[in-house]
């Protein structure tokens, strides 16, 4: 008798020692998937240029997820199993059919708490250092596991192809785009992101889904030189435009034959009169076509990053906006695209930001018709939208489905627009108000 009771306590003990480094395991696993998917790719990839090779080779297994995580669900369930088994018979020699009982409760608790709560805790919490403390024996997972997780792979993907559901393994399960905007916009919302850095950043990731044909200055507003105007008034236009690069045209607007920089022209005239004690009458045969620079002509549907970047590689800051057709829409410079980032520019030659938005006491805003969407939304935090029309005026004529009067009042998107003025067509003016309780 006392034989057989020793060898149950020494069954016992050996049993239970086997049951805690499963339970171990199990935390491991557990540990292992939460942090190797929580982890931050880029943090990651920061870490492995510093000289990380933990960091290195978590960045290398995280590139299939797929098999990562099959492989680490095989190991969890095949020690929780082993586990959950081995205590059920033991707890049955011990106590009888209520062992079953005992053991499923004892084993849920320790599962629960010890395998699953604690060690993924830990793991989100530090998710980075985890993920590199655990890559190697991972990685050594993945290899043992890979045949069996490959079969399994296949067999998962056969089912669900008789339901009609196709997995693509080469499709990312989040873009790095979306998830960085998100990101911006969750923290931004919670207080930890600056409007402004939000702004910018955003501004910078939307330049290549956006087209200069949305920012350029309208020919309207495009100021110009008349090549047959005579010296002195092309010298008195350049002396009081607030802009240094004038487009010149010749006898009709649509016809740009240069681009004149005030400086150019300053420098021009100053040698042909002789300078300082030359004569002004030297003026009157001065040609201003041989001193302005060839013009640099874009499509409208130029991406906002491709013109920064042809910017740059031709070193220019001007460029006239054409359509399909050739015909002269405006004119976008490299300070547009920069204000699509950093918000408005302004120097000591601009009194005023060209499209203004002010706010009255009342939470009204007086908005000038030809300002963006996108510039309104940055300033107002509003999330009007801007998929047909790139102006304020633009959005009240498409909802409006006319060109209304002024003191016409619509309400679309949450919001009450007033038109408070238009010239001819154009709505120059408006009063905007958020409607409450709605976005």
């Amino acid at each position: 008798m006392d034989v057989s009771m020793a060898t149950l306590d020494s069954a016992f003990w050996i049993t239970s020692a086997v049951i805690l480094f499963l339970l171990v395991l199990s935390a491991f696993f557990s540990g292992s998937e939460t942090a190797l998917t929580a982890a931050s790719r880029g943090k990651l990839r920061a870490q492995a240029d510093k000289g990380s090779r933990g960091a290195e080779r978590a960045l290398a297994i995280t590139e299939d997820n797929e098999r990562l995580i099959g492989s680490v669900l095989l190991g969890n369930n095949l020690v929780n199993i082993l586990a959950t088994s081995l205590a059920t018979a033991m707890f049955t020699k011990a106590f009888g059919e209520s062992g079953v009982v005992i053991a499923t409760l004892a084993m849920t608790l320790l599962v629960l708490i010890f395998a699953e709560v604690l060690p993924k805790t830990y793991a989100i919490t530090n998710s980075e250092t985890a993920a590199s403390a655990v890559s190697r024996p991972i990685s050594l997972v993945v290899t043992v596991f890979s045949p069996i997780v490959s079969a399994v792979r296949l067999l998962v993907r056969g089912v669900l192809s008789i339901f009609g559901v196709q997995i693509d393994p080469d499709s990312n399960i989040l873009a790095v785009r979306e998830e960085i905007a998100g990101a911006l916009q969750l923290g931004h919302s919670e207080g930890v992101v600056e409007k402004e850095d939000r702004d910018r950043i955003l501004g910078a990731l939307d330049l290549g889904d956006r087209v200069v044909e949305e920012i350029m200055l309208h020919r309207s507003n495009i100021e110009m030189v008349n090549v047959a105007d005579a010296p002195e008034t092309i010298l008195e236009q350049c002396l009081g435009s607030r802009h240094s690069r004038l487009p010149v045209f010749r006898d009709d607007p649509e016809n740009i034959i240069g681009v004149i920089h005030a400086k150019d022209l300053a420098r021009a005239m100053f040698k042909d009169i002789g300078g300082p004690e030359g004569k002004a009458s030297a003026l009157k045969t001065f040609d201003i076509s041989a001193v302005a620079m060839a013009p640099y002509f874009v499509p409208e549907t130029t991406t906002l990053d491709d013109q920064m970047r042809q910017f740059l590689r031709n070193r220019t800051h001007f460029a006239l906006v054409v359509d399909e057709y050739g015909s002269l829409q405006g004119l976008i410079t490299l300070e547009d695209i920069l204000e699509e980032i950093v918000g408005e520019i302004t120097d000591e030659f601009d009194d005023d930001a060209e499209h203004q938005v002010t706010e009255s006491e009342d939470d009204q805003f007086l908005v000038d018709g030809a300002m963006t969407i996108r510039d309104l939304n940055r300033a107002t935090d509003w999330n009007l939208p801007d998929d047909e029309a790139n102006t304020v005026a633009g959005l009240v004529i498409h909802e409006a489905q006319m060109i209304p009067t002024a003191g016409q009042v619509f309400s679309f998107h949450g919001f009450r627009f007033e038109v408070l003025e238009r010239d001819g067509n154009r709505i120059t003016q408006l009063r905007i108000r958020q409607l409450d309780g709605l976005v």
